[in-house]
């Protein structure tokens, strides 16, 4: 609670120490009460406010106290045009610029980056290169680096290299910012070799010019050109670390990403939130409990707030690793919980054989005002068919389209062919399908093969297979399928049949993989091979 002060200075101190919008409502009135209202710098601070915090409310409060002062300063005009350069309608951060120009307010250098900035959200490169022309006729800011800086970076984002390239030429005293402009444009438009070429040509690195690097190769799928240059960096933050393990975790390396965690920790680098969530999705994919159990004790003991997505990977991690009870426990003392936390728990519910459960825990997440997502449907969708509650899952599916509007994609299709097919509907399956919008999709034609063989339905089973043959003839799954079948009723020379029908064409059935966790050892095996330790086996402290 603001308390009143006796004092100018103390009223705008107050003013600018508010962290939200009803503390600043409070210094507004006190500022009314007293008549400092009518002192541009005191009211200068309210406006300030949607500056540093530019959501729609804030900015249309900040934008009629503007209106209401008589002779606003510079502060003022850049704070507005700030303010909307940062919100979602930075277009109209232009409006103020205009009114600006026709003001006795002449804008200064920190008035051209803040618009320049809005032009490039906006998309608005026409009205970008006409405020580089009113830069250019202020002979005072013209070779201002951060003004210089800005323009780069709007030039680049767009796309025009060479602009942006004779601008960094030109430079009278260009900086590190001046080059690392044009080297995230490079990364973000995924321009891998231009940006290798930049960087190599850098008169100076910094570690966000490396960090630049590994990311764009990352977000290329170029996991070994990261793991380079990560290598190759002199000195690496919390950020270079967790561009690469999020690379290794994103393709599926997740031994890579205990690996590199635990180097991590060896080199004395703290991990923030995102590298744990990162780490904990590893030992989730790989089921390595007692690592992600280590990394839950280094979070208690670190003091890391759990909430959000930290809750959601450490519910995720629990659950995939059959600890189901530890993941609801941490979900119920989780105060923040988000959509992706109740997705973890009632994923984890329906994998860990909790159907009723699952759907209990959906609809106490539809009373706690928490609007679920595509996600969420499939994951108690799932947790109906796995339970067999059939009805259940019909009306949720019929929930999902009518009350919360979400297209079904191919997943909520296949959970819904899962649940006919597993309470032996095979023909209401079938009929299902062949109405939905994604009839030749071979994934939910498995989904019913795969029923049919498990009741039996011969007949049925090979209108399936001949169908999913004729949707895609090269896939093995059609195949392999049927063989099942015929090997389930001991019709063996059919099954001969189809082996060579699938010889004929190249096809093959590749082999399962599993991995298992000995004594804080990942290790990776495939049918029908020997007891052979991977050369991804890796450890990490446990005790």
């Amino acid at each position: 609670m603001i308390m009143y002060a006796s004092n100018a200075s103390a009223i705008i101190s107050l003013t600018e120490k508010a962290t939200s919008l009803s503390e600043l409502h409070q210094a507004h009135a006190h500022l009314l009460k007293t008549g400092l209202i009518s002192d541009t710098h005191a009211a200068s601070r309210l406006v300030a406010f949607a500056a540093s915090h530019p959501t729609l409310q804030n900015i249309a409060y900040a934008h009629s106290i503007f209106t209401h002062i008589e002779n606003p300063n510079s502060f003022v005009w850049n704070s507005m045009i700030r303010a909307y350069a940062n919100s979602s309608n930075p277009e109209n951060a232009l409006s103020i610029f205009n009114r600006m120009l026709d003001s006795t307010v002449v804008p200064d250098k920190y008035t051209y980056p803040f618009v320049v900035k809005a032009c490039s959200a906006f998309g608005g490169f026409k009205e970008g290169q006409q405020v580089h022309a009113h830069v250019v006729k202020r002979e005072v800011i013209r070779d201002d680096v951060y003004v210089q800086n800005t323009l780069i970076s709007m030039y680049a984002n767009a796309g025009f290299f060479e602009l942006s390239g004779n601008l960094l030429s030109r430079m009278l005293c260009r900086d590190i910012v001046s080059w690392n402009a044009m080297l995230s444009a490079y990364v973000d438009k995924g321009m891998m070799e231009f940006a290798q070429v930049l960087f190599d040509e850098m008169e100076e690195q910094n570690v966000q010019s490396w960090n630049f690097m590994v990311s764009g190769y990352v977000k290329s799928g170029l996991i070994e050109e990261a793991r380079r240059v990560f290598d190759d960096m002199p000195v690496k933050d919390v950020v270079s670390w967790n561009a690469i393990i999020s690379g290794y975790c994103d393709s599926g390396s997740f031994s890579e990403v205990l690996t590199l965690f635990e180097k991590m920790l060896s080199e004395n680098m703290n991990p923030d939130s995102y590298t744990l969530v990162n780490v904990l999705s590893a030992c989730a994919n790989l089921g390595a409990l007692n690592q992600g159990k280590w990394i839950h004790l280094y979070i208690d003991k670190n003091e890391f707030k759990i909430k959000g997505f930290l809750a959601t990977a450490l519910v995720d991690m629990y659950s995939k690793c059959g600890e189901i009870e530890k993941g609801l426990e941490i979900f119920n003392n989780t105060f923040e919980k988000d959509v992706s936390t109740w997705n973890s728990i009632i994923g984890g519910l329906s994998i860990n054989g909790y159907g009723k459960k699952a759907v209990t825990t959906f609809h106490e997440m539809i009373q706690a005002d928490c609007q679920p997502n595509e996600i969420t449907f499939i994951n108690v969708l799932c947790a109906c068919s796995h339970a067999g509650l059939l009805q259940e899952g019909l009306e949720i599916f019929q929930q999902m389209i009518t009350r919360h509007k979400i297209e079904p994609t191919v997943e909520h299709y296949g959970c819904v062919v899962d649940l006919l097919g597993r309470v032996g509907l095979l023909s209401e399956a079938k009929a299902f399908l062949q109405m939905s919008p994604l009839e030749n999709s071979s994934v939910l034609w498995q989904s019913l093969l795969s029923s049919c063989r498990s009741y039996g339905k011969l007949e049925l089973a090979q209108e399936v297979a001949e169908k999913l043959m004729e949707i895609d003839p090269d896939d093995n799954a059609g195949y392999v399928q049927l063989s099942n079948v015929y090997a389930s009723t001991g019709r063996w020379e059919r099954v001969a049949e189809v082996r060579r029908n699938m010889k004929a064409r190249g096809l093959r059935k590749e082999a399962g993989c599993s991995l298992i966790e000995i004594d804080g050892v990942v290790h990776e095996f495939l049918a029908g091979e020997g007891f052979v330790l991977s050369d991804k086996d890796v450890v990490v402290p446990v005790d």
